[in-house]
């Protein structure tokens, strides 16, 4: 199984579907995310495609999620 280190060029990841959320705004500026082989979980600015993608584990991920739903993180967008 191969393993991806944060910050790998989110352009090396061939073979993997990027998607972003409906809610994107019409520029295109959004997070994407693409699961990975292994299934961690890559993400990427989807204004730099080309650029570092952080690899997290599913369960990083489901954390992050559940916060999200939660509104943990609603302080930080004003």
């Amino acid at each position: 199984m191969q393993h991806f280190e944060n910050g790998v060029p989110a352009n090396s990841l061939t073979g993997v579907e990027w998607t972003k959320s409906h809610h994107s705004n019409p520029s295109g500026n959004c997070v994407e995310m693409a699961q990975l082989p292994g299934g961690e979980v890559a993400v990427r600015n989807s204004r730099h495609p080309d650029g570092p993608a952080l690899v997290y584990t599913p369960e990083e991920v489901r954390a992050f999620l559940a916060g999200v739903r939660d509104g943990d993180f609603d302080r930080m967008i004003g």
